[in-house]
């Protein structure tokens, strides 16, 4: 990951970029700077982020778990009154997930319950809390017909989600971030291998 901030932008907002890129992710997950919104806040940085797939030549019949999402920093130095501070992350997440789990009634609680949890057990040595967090989830399936490549039917999960935090070291903030993207995308947890996966 690369910043790019300039000596025009404030101390504050450099020091947040800056710290995004101190966040440790799992090597299964790329994360890179992306074009960010221009008119949210006066200043703002965005990461992009995508699980990566083993590549295969078989032409999958469900979902075959892609996975991606981005996170917005924004950063308004005299505070705004709906987020309560000067810097709010604003989080989206898209994934293809099995059927078994679309089709579940408590989909949109578990997948909430992953961002609220690994925001909440998110070391936070630095002192950098989340308050006012926010965000819909939504499940839907797709069913594809005709001339049109990839599975018959996709389903997928979509968690978009906004968030203050408290103080400027925002690396724990993408390591959360990155942890629900791994959820969504059926990842085991950091340091176990599928059976499949075990090199030979």
């Amino acid at each position: 990951m690369t910043t790019s901030g300039t000596s025009a932008q404030p101390a504050d907002f450099r020091v947040a970029v800056d710290s995004m890129h101190s966040a440790r992710i799992r090597p299964e997950i790329e994360v890179g700077s992306i074009r960010p919104p221009q008119r949210l806040a006066p200043y703002s940085y965005a990461l992009g982020a995508e699980v990566r797939q083993p590549e295969t030549d078989v032409v999958p019949t469900d979902s075959d778990g892609t996975a991606f999402g981005r996170l917005i920093l924004l950063y308004d130095p005299d505070g705004q009154d709906a987020w309560n501070g000067t810097i709010r992350l604003v989080a989206y997440l898209q994934a293809e997930v099995e059927q078994a789990l679309a089709t579940d009634p408590l989909l949109p609680e578990v997948a909430w319950s992953w961002l609220s949890d690994a925001l909440t057990e998110a070391p936070r040595n630095d002192g950098s809390e989340v308050t006012a967090l926010g965000g819909t989830v939504t499940s839907t399936t797709s069913v594809r017909f005709g001339d049109i490549a990839g599975p018959p039917r996709a389903h997928q999960l979509e968690l978009r989600a906004s968030w203050t935090a408290t103080g400027l070291a925002l690396g724990s903030h993408v390591e959360a971030f990155c942890d629900v993207l791994s959820a969504v995308a059926g990842l085991p947890p950091a340091g176990i291998t599928r059976l499949g996966e075990i090199p030979s």
